[in-house]
């Protein structure tokens, strides 16, 4: 048998015809390492028999008892109804999906075993749709020896047939124990308590009586610690190795011999002055950018913390040393803010700034195109169409990418790729204001030098966040009324629908038809992401212009959108959207010197974990804690906005659960490359095949 077993396809073991190979590709197993390594989810205890009177509302348990009474009930849905008895009580199993056999098997009399749900309803206990199988022999053992695993299914494989074809797999590995290598250090797993990696899958798929299934859920057995610690190791590694190839790489180098002065006239010319986390962050990055590697540095700070005016005196650099910048946001809105503030900050240092989207066609587009190639343009600031193949550079250095995560990793490798000549790449900055909790950070972001802007500009106000039913919408129509009145603007946010912009945009405008009938003296304006650029443009700046008072908007305004006067939000739906998302929104307000309000306004009932989420940002205006509780309650997928290529998608690590194992990561990573580098490439190879280098991005 050779080592290369585990690589064969799972067409090779028994019971896999051409339809089940398919199936199985939908759960990701394709090889027979897969099978080895799709985990269970959770397990059922049928290690011991309960008596029926030791039963309680929800437990789940294994019962043995004889068929008292049987019959089908007519009324209302269909269901077949048994009551079985024990010594000590009887319970009622009840089917809403059965057949005639069924109806043979359960015949008063026969003894049987059963496993399910225990619930209680008004006329006792009952099970619904348990397994059960008639016991031939009143002395046979009806128990299991282990736990019994639970694996996620996808449509057509059932458990049985899941667990026969990992028992298959695990078989070979046990036959031949070479086929299970251990790359981790013996060092590393006595230290740790680790079992060796073929103990811990088969206590995983098959654990023994010794071993709880609430332990294994909370994730404290040693064997599932040693499993998630392997696959976080391997993520960090290959954000290593990724690492490690950008810095072969040569850079710009922003030097210049008139920059102190360029810098000097550049602060002067700011209408505010920078705090001490915006001098911290920018001192990181003035070392950076005279390195010669290219920098990667990923730049966070929560709503309204200063990040823009950061990223311009990177560009300044970039200029000051004769290379041209490229500035990306992700929606048209966030671009052209970007617009207008690099527009007004270098005003008087000679460059021309210009914007780029797909909106841009003609004869603008064809102008934008030959000042970039000729090099006479400095600044470009647009969307995704700055990476299209007619965009060219005479000489980039410097990318700036805003709200990096809502990009997929091949678009902004494009970006780079544009800069890329012979040795040399441009640097990189990326920003985002949906901080990004710390156990995020250390492994999705370990490949990059971070910085926080941790300080707000002096005399914000916290925002007052209020969490109201949709019943109290006369009310808050009411205050919108007295708001005006006093001269401040006001927005209205209807979130998304059913995942659709379409339907988002139909609501938002409905919404603002009835609130202009409801409030005839306020100005009622209309935004969403499917108006044209132009309209978009129009209807901020009538805004911004105090021609408007209320705004109705969806979710495009969640970034990028700056009116002091603007000190009350409404949001409608809030429940439909992640923590971050709501605390992004919420920081359009809260801008000016006035207090400021944020209104959630949720649809009844309200679940307990939505009343949780909302209560969290009600109490809380820190993004930070903000961000590690939506981490803990919605994953981090979802905190990243992710489902783009380069996503973090684990298959046994949780970063809430495990998230004490990151802390040794990094020093067990650096000892790895140190002492045994072999081991790298087979780690990632195991945990992460070929994914994308997402790391050089």
């Amino acid at each position: 048998m050779s080592v290369n077993e585990l690589g064969q396809s799972v067409g090779k073991l028994s019971g896999v015809g051409a339809q089940t190979l398919h199936r199985l590709e939908k759960l990701g197993i394709r090889v027979i390492s897969d099978l080895i390594f799709h985990l269970p989810l959770r397990y059922e205890d049928r290690t011991r028999v309960y008596s029926i009177d030791s039963l309680k509302n929800g437990m789940t348990a294994l019962i043995s008892g004889r068929v008292e009474f049987v019959d089908v009930l007519p009324r209302g849905r269909k269901s077949l109804v048994c009551n079985i008895a024990d010594d000590t009580g009887t319970i009622t199993l009840k089917f809403f999906h059965f057949n005639a056999h069924q109806l043979n098997v359960l015949k008063p009399g026969n003894l049987i075993c059963c496993f399910g749900e225990v619930r209680q309803n008004f006329s006792g206990l009952e099970m619904l749709h348990p397994d059960y199988r008639i016991v031939m022999n009143q002395d046979a053992d009806i128990t299991e020896s282990r736990l019994t695993p639970v694996y996620p299914l996808t449509e057509g494989i059932t458990q049985n047939a899941l667990r026969k074809l990992v028992k298959q797999a695990l078989l070979l590995c046990n036959l031949n124990p070479k086929l299970l290598t251990d790359w981790l250090p013996e060092k590393l797993l006595s230290q740790h308590n680790y079992p060796t990696l073929a103990v811990a899958i088969n206590i995983l798929h098959a654990p023994d009586e010794m071993i709880s299934a609430d332990a294994l859920q909370s994730g404290s057995v040693p064997a599932l610690k040693r499993l998630a610690f392997e696959e976080l190791l391997a993520h960090h590694l290959r954000l290593r190795v990724n690492r490690n190839k950008a810095r072969q790489w040569q850079a710009p180098c922003f030097s210049a011999d008139n920059q102190q002065e360029v810098v000097a006239q550049f602060l002067k010319s700011l209408p505010f002055s920078l705090t001490g986390a915006q001098q911290r962050v920018i001192n990181e990055i003035s070392a950076d950018c005279i390195a010669p590697q290219p920098m990667m540095r990923l730049v966070q700070g929560d709503v309204g913390s200063g990040k823009t005016v950061v990223s311009a005196y990177a560009a300044l650099l970039a200029l000051s040393a004769g290379y041209q910048v490229a500035v990306m946001a992700p929606t048209e809105l966030l671009a052209e803010q970007h617009m207008r503030n690099f527009s007004v900050w270098f005003a008087d240092f000679n460059t021309q700034v210009v914007f780029l989207s797909g909106q841009v066609k003609g004869k603008a587009r064809k102008e934008v195109l030959q000042g970039l190639e000729a090099g006479t343009v400095g600044i470009i600031i647009g969307t995704h169409a700055l990476f299209q193949e007619s965009v060219n550079f005479k000489r980039l250095g410097l990318i700036i990418i805003d709200e990096q995560h809502r990009f997929g990793v091949n678009q902004r490798m494009a970006l780079r790729e544009k800069g890329q000549q012979d040795n040399r790449r441009p640097h990189q900055l990326v920003m985002t204001a949906t901080p990004i909790p710390r156990t995020l950070a250390m492994l999705q972001y370990s490949d990059l030098d971070v910085s926080i802007i941790d300080e707000l500009p002096p005399g914000r106000k916290p925002i007052v966040t209020s969490v109201i039913p949709a019943e109290r919408r006369a009310e808050v129509v009411e205050r919108i009324n007295s708001w005006v009145e006093k001269g401040r603007q006001v927005y209205w946010v209807c979130t998304l629908i059913e995942e659709s912009e379409v339907l988002e945009c139909e609501a938002a405008e409905k919404t603002a038809e009835l609130l202009t009938v409801a409030l005839p003296k306020v100005r009622v304006a209309l935004i969403h992401g499917r108006m044209k650029s132009a309209d978009k443009e129009l209807v901020m700046q009538a805004f911004k212009n105090h021609q408007v008072d209320l705004l109705v908007a969806t979710t495009v305004i969640e970034v990028g959108v700056d009116v002091p006067n603007a000190g009350l939000m409404v949001i409608e739906n809030p429940e439909r959207l992640g923590l971050s998302q709501l605390h992004q929104l919420r920081g359009r307000v809260g801008r000016g010197d006035s207090d400021s309000y944020c209104l959630l306004m949720y649809q009844t009932p309200l679940s307990d974990v939505a009343r949780q989420r909302l209560g969290i940002l009600r109490d809380s205006n820190d993004g930070f804690v903000i961000a590690e509780k939506d981490l803990e309650l919605r994953g981090p997928g979802e905190v990243l906005g992710t489902r783009q290529t380069g996503a973090i998608n684990f298959r046994v690590a949780d970063l809430v659960r495990d998230a004490d194992l990151l802390d040794t990561i990094h020093e067990i990573a650096e000892e790895i490359f140190i002492n045994s580098p072999q081991v790298i490439q087979p780690l990632c190879d195991r945990w992460l095949g070929a994914s994308t280098d997402y790391a050089e991005v």
